[in-house]
């Protein structure tokens, strides 16, 4: 049986501290690699190109549009979509080789698990934190609501779990965390100013209690040490900053 072709599309931006490890994971399954960047300002595109990859730029439209694009600018429609702060553990690469070598699904899921300041998370609702990651492109694309991106499969398509994990390198000190939350809120804000969605001040406040509440306590946060709880904390932070900044829009208009 012939085995599958892989095309591994990774979008990028001021990535150079981690596109190398996650062009490296993929050494030996991908037979194409390549990179939508959004003009980077370092060398991120130099070590990607050393590396072998294709490099494409396009303006950032969104993480949704710049993701479905990447798709495009593949050579083959199997695809493994990656972020640049993430990598293939050996157990999940010797999976996606095996899924190469008798392909019966449409898709494929993989679990993520993140490293915080150094500390690997497996509580918080952060872990197994399942992701639709493998598919074949013909068969569904990309959705949600930005910044929070899913790939949706055409009904009817099957869809499988693979063994492994991705290894996501998210933050590398707290001060990562708290700029991601700035940014974050302000994609997400603004897109559900775009859909019209409201909140009250109630709803804004309870939703930030039950935020930590269920991160810390109910998906036992508590069991990461102070990792968890600033992750919580923060996560709380998040929340209610996303829909301060939804009610500023509403008050601006």
């Amino acid at each position: 049986m012939e085995q599958t072709k892989l095309s591994v599309v990774i979008i990028t931006f001021n990535e150079e501290r981690n596109i190398e490890r996650c062009i490296r994971s993929v050494e030996g399954i991908a037979d194409d690699v390549v990179i939508l960047d959004s003009f980077s300002k370092d060398r991120t595109c130099e070590i990607a190109a050393m590396l072998g990859a294709r490099v494409v730029q396009h303006v950032f439209d969104g993480h949704i549009e710049q993701k479905n694009l990447a798709i495009t600018h593949a050579k083959f429609p199997f695809i493994l979509s990656l972020d640049a702060d993430e990598a293939l553990s050996d157990e999940l690469r010797q999976s996606i080789q095996e899924v190469k070598n008798d392909k019966h699904a449409d898709g494929y899921s993989m679990s993520r698990i993140t490293n915080y300041c150094g500390k690997w998370i497996h509580h918080c609702g952060w872990y197994p934190d399942t992701k639709l990651r493998l598919w074949d492109s013909t068969k569904g694309r990309w959705g949600g609501i930005n910044p929070h991106d899913k790939y949706e499969m055409d009904a009817g398509s099957g869809t499988e779990l693979l063994k492994g994990d991705i290894l996501h390198y998210s933050y590398y000190t707290r001060d990562d965390h708290h700029k991601q939350v700035i940014k974050f809120t302000d994609i997400a804000s603004t897109a559900l100013f775009a859909k019209k969605k409201k909140i009250t001040v109630a709803g804004m406040l309870i939703r930030t209690i039950a935020k930590f509440l269920g991160m810390y306590v109910f998906r036992l946060g508590f069991l990461d040490g102070s990792a968890g709880f600033t992750i919580c904390r923060i996560s709380a932070y998040a929340t209610y900053l996303k829909y301060a900044k939804l009610r500023h829009l509403y008050k601006k208009a």
